[in-house]
């Protein structure tokens, strides 16, 4: 069905899909200064879209249920709440399927990592060290490429 025939003359042929192919990211983030320097990172890849930026739990849970999303950074410790509290809630079923989980923290200890993955997060990235590594796998992710669990 052509954009004419769907009553949808305001979209211009092709664009509908390639706002469709962006990888829609969710950053929960308690640290507005980490918040502002991920949002400066992403918006130099060209297939990211950033569709909210939190800093509680509740907030959280609230913009992963409403927002069509396909990526979050998610911090552990939170304004009000926690990262593995947002974990907790998404394992219990309402993540949507074909979502990854980073989890970007400053503590970046072991028993966290396993909770962390046990939970469901997909890549688990040290804030001190690995700031990089966030942005290589939303890179990767919004090329359309698969990188496993890290």
């Amino acid at each position: 069905m052509t954009n004419s025939q769907s009553g949808r003359n305001d979209i211009p042929h092709g664009e509908e899909g390639a706002e469709r192919s962006k990888l829609r990211v969710v950053i929960v983030e308690d640290s507005a200064i980490i918040r502002a320097r991920l949002s400066e990172a992403l918006s130099e890849i060209p297939n990211v879209a950033i569709v909210g930026q939190v800093e509680t739990e509740a907030d959280a849970l609230a913009i992963l249920a409403q927002a069509k999303w396909d990526a979050a950074v998610l911090d552990l410790q939170l304004k009000q709440g926690t990262g593995l509290g947002v974990l907790k809630s998404l394992a219990r079923g309402t993540r949507p399927a074909n979502t990854k989980i980073i989890v970007f923290t400053t503590y970046a200890f072991p028993q966290y990592r396993d909770r962390s993955m046990l939970l469901g997060a997909d890549y688990f990235f040290d804030k001190s060290r690995e700031f990089h590594r966030v942005r290589e796998v939303l890179l990767t992710l919004a090329a359309g490429g698969a990188s496993g669990p890290h």
